[in-house]
């Protein structure tokens, strides 16, 4: 008799994350089998071809056999997704999703999903790398990571599920409200991202010579810039669409202590610069402390 959580599993979008899920559901034993759905025609090649799901499946007509469906596709797609998955399932199924921002997520199946049979999960795996497409993903990329789950009732038995599949792929669970849950990331993570792409996007818009002399002799602070503005750009487009006003609320803040600095550079103010790098650097320390520093792909560590 099999010890798996759930027999069935759907992954769609099976791209770095969804692969990734894929891969350590299978792996470890946490799903008896996993399909995909994934409307690039390419990625259902490579998912074939590197033998990710167990078969990838072109239609949503048969989703009376999965007890798990997960979304791993781009935030804006998911209204499509819920309005034409939801008819075909007629016994009790768990919806979860990988998504970034969760406020949305939850009033666009409030809204579109009126099926009793259906409990959602919302979640948010925090992991991932600039990379994407099935051929990068690995099982162990949520190892030692945190799943946020915002759920209306955290004890229920899809959430207990839900809970324990994340553990067992590596990762600690928090919870959240949706709410608080998108201040937080935006800062944390939308904010971030959204200096990338507004960096690099200025080294772009430079002289010719001196875009060139930027890319040949990029220090460390660069490259990680460029590292976090090569990530999927549609993923991204709909994290600060479906996002807006706690990325808005963040961004100005960040701009206020950005005109701080500004100012302090102006004026020669060695104290106040010095005070800020030093608090900067104790949140430094603080993350190290945590476990949350460094790259997210284990793999990385020995190519220094």
């Amino acid at each position: 008799m099999s010890k798996a959580i759930f027999q069935k599993t759907l992954i769609i979008g099976v791209g770095l994350i969804g692969s990734s899920l894929a891969r350590g559901l299978k792996n470890k034993n946490i799903s008896d089998f996993i399909f995909g759905f994934d409307i690039d025609k390419i990625v259902q090649s490579k998912c074939n071809k590197l033998k990710i799901v167990d078969k990838i499946i072109n239609n949503f007509d048969k989703l009376d056999d999965f007890n798990l469906i997960i979304l791993c596709s781009p935030l804006g797609s998911y209204k499509e997704i819920l309005s034409e998955i939801v008819p075909y399932i007629k016994k009790e199924c768990i919806i979860t999703d990988v998504g970034s921002t969760k406020l949305s997520v939850v009033k666009e199946f409030n809204k579109y999903v009126n099926n009793k049979l259906i409990e959602f999960v919302p979640g948010h795996p925090i992991a991932g790398l600039e990379k994407s497409g099935p051929e990068y993903g690995f099982e162990d990329l949520f190892k030692n990571r945190y799943c946020i789950l915002t759920p209306e009732n955290q004890e229920s038995p899809g959430v207990r599920k839900i809970s324990k599949m994340w553990e067992k792929l590596g990762m600690k669970i928090e919870f959240m409200n949706p709410v608080h849950h998108d201040r937080v990331l935006a800062m944390t993570s939308h904010i971030p991202q959204l200096i990338a792409y507004s960096i690099v996007a200025t080294a772009t818009e430079l002289e010719e010579k001196v875009k060139e002399e930027i890319i040949k002799y990029s220090a460390s602070g660069f490259r990680d810039f460029t590292r976090l503005a090569g990530s999927d750009p549609i993923m991204w487009r709909d994290v600060y669409l479906l996002n807006k006003e706690p990325v808005l609320e963040m961004l100005g803040r960040f701009s206020e202590d950005l005109s701080s600095l500004q100012k302090a550079i102006r004026n020669n103010d060695k104290n106040f610069l010095e005070k800020v790098f030093k608090a900067t650097k104790d949140i430094r320390n603080e993350i190290e402390k945590a476990g949350q520093a460094g790259t997210f792909d284990p793999r990385e560590k020995n190519k220094l």
